[in-house]
């Protein structure tokens, strides 16, 4: 880091909006990847990653004069922010979307029996979070941590499925191309992963606790 940018973030960590202003710019290109690097192709379709960096920008600001840095990065406060944003993003942009496909899984699953759908909403929009956040260190809540978990648990194709379906949003007949399986096969997969999920979680996959 040169004296320049080294006086930058001094600047920034006194709160000066005029040196996070100047900062941001130097970092744009790096920040911008990073967004590219995280947002989903789903969500992609919807938002453009430099309306992202701009939401990153307003944000920052505002919460500049509250923020203490002690010896903590700017940037990547900065790549908080936007992980933030882009969880905010998926749940504006994608997260209709995905409860209107849980239901047509959960409707058309050709398992016996009837499944409860009763908190699986929120369980897809845990999903899509989950799945499409790298780091667990700026997850907003434990749920988010434990459905990483037993996420974890169950067998690949399960979490492949599951990714291709609410993360992708892609329909259970491509889904079925990708892994090899007939249509029929994946709903049944992709039903019976979403019961077991939200078996497992119990009481966190309620949308009624966000």
């Amino acid at each position: 880091m040169s004296n320049s940018d080294a006086e930058i973030v001094e600047r920034v960590k006194q709160g000066d909006t005029d040196a996070l202003g100047e900062f941001i710019e130097l970092r744009r290109m790096q920040l911008l990847a990073f967004i590219n690097r995280n947002v989903s192709s789903a969500l992609a379709s919807k938002v453009e990653p430099n309306d992202l960096l701009q939401e990153v920008t307003i944000h920052a600001l505002r919460g500049l004069p509250d923020m203490e840095f002690k010896d903590r990065d700017p940037f990547n406060w900065l790549c908080q922010i936007a992980e933030r944003r882009i969880i905010d993003a998926h749940r504006k942009y994608i997260g209709a979307q995905k409860r209107s496909a849980n239901k047509e899984v959960s409707g058309n699953s050709p398992v016996g029996g009837t499944s409860s759908t009763t908190g699986q909403g929120g369980l897809i929009d845990m999903l899509v979070v989950t799945m499409t956040t790298p780091s667990q260190a700026f997850s907003r809540d434990q749920r988010e941590f434990k459905l990483q978990e037993v996420l974890a648990t169950l067998p690949a194709e399960s979490q492949e499925a599951l990714r291709l379906r609410y993360v992708e949003g892609l329909p259970t007949k491509e889904i079925a191309q990708k892994i090899g399986k007939t249509d029929g096969s994946v709903r049944v997969l992709l039903s019976r992963s979403l019961n077991k999920l939200q078996d497992l979680l119990g009481p966190d996959a309620n949308p009624m606790g966000r």
